[in-house]
């Protein structure tokens, strides 16, 4: 699998000289398998740029949403294969009791909000309610499950191989844990996270902000570190970069958290724009 960072931010976008290295795009990441499948994790305003770039001979994509909060969606409507006829989207999301993923998607893509409906898109689009538990498309074997975060909220599994992606973009494991990491079948997320090649999770915070968020459903990198730690993941890059984290504060927030966390994980921050090779 080819994984690769389309946008890294949380909450809001903030593009500017202050972000340029790690980045001012929402929460997209893209995962290509060995036989050119692609899934998109997120629909974030990163999403805009996967969408141009996508080779012309896909005819299929599908997208994976963890949640609809507005940095998570937000770049949906602006994504090219759903104005291209005879391409296959299939949109994939956390169910609701209240209402249908194409209701509440619809939400957004309509007026006043957004000026062109789901129904007038040219696409053959596709929208599922992702289940609890094991589904396939192509080669990709995905586990999702709901994970601490405020609305209902997927974290996803992904696996080529022997080779295995989690991405846990807005969660807080830590919430009401005295002691953390505790348990592992009281940990949110353990599941989905245990011995990952790689680990895209929530470091939205420093250690000295988390008092004033608490419950907000997001981790700070040092938590993030422990929870990669305990889930045995063998590489962890940090996500959901907070709007107010300039590209001069994420520097210092990476280095004090390796500086102070003796924890057994490779740790990357996550920039924009970057790829990795995830091999069985």
């Amino acid at each position: 699998m080819n994984v690769t960072l389309w946008g890294t931010r949380g909450s809001l976008a903030d593009a500017g000289p202050q972000t340029v290295r790690y980045g001012g795009n929402t929460a997209c990441v893209e995962v290509k398998g060995e036989d050119g499948s692609v899934l998109v994790l997120d629909a974030g305003t990163g999403i805009r740029r996967l969408g141009t770039g996508l080779d012309r001979a896909i005819r299929r994509v599908d997208v994976l949403l963890t949640h609809l909060h507005m940095d998570h969606i937000q770049g949906l409507g602006f994504f090219a294969p759903l104005y291209q006829p005879g391409m296959e989207v299939h949109i994939w999301g956390p169910p609701s009791a209240l209402q249908g993923l194409r209701t509440r998607i619809g939400r957004y893509m309509s007026p006043p909000l957004f000026p062109v409906l789901i129904r007038d898109l040219p696409c053959d689009l596709q929208i599922h309610d992702a289940p609890r538990g094991r589904f396939t498309i192509g080669n990709f074997s995905i586990d999702a499950d709901l994970v601490c975060h405020p609305g209902p909220t997927m974290g996803f599994r992904i696996t080529e191989g022997d080779a295995t992606v989690c991405y846990l973009p807005d969660h807080e494991p830590a919430l009401g844990a005295k002691h953390f990491p505790f348990r592992r079948e009281w940990t949110s997320g353990y599941d989905l996270a245990k011995d990952a090649d790689l680990l895209i999770h929530d470091a939205q915070y420093g250690d000295e902000e988390y008092a004033r968020y608490f419950g907000w459903g997001h981790s700070t990198m040092s938590q993030a570190m422990r929870f990669a730690t305990f889930v045995r993941a063998r590489r962890l890059v940090t996500f959901h970069h907070d709007p107010s984290h300039d590209d001069a504060s994420l520097d210092a927030l990476v280095d004090r958290t390796q500086a102070e966390c003796d924890c057994d994980v490779d740790l990357i921050a996550g920039t924009e724009g970057a790829t990795f090779a995830v091999k069985s």
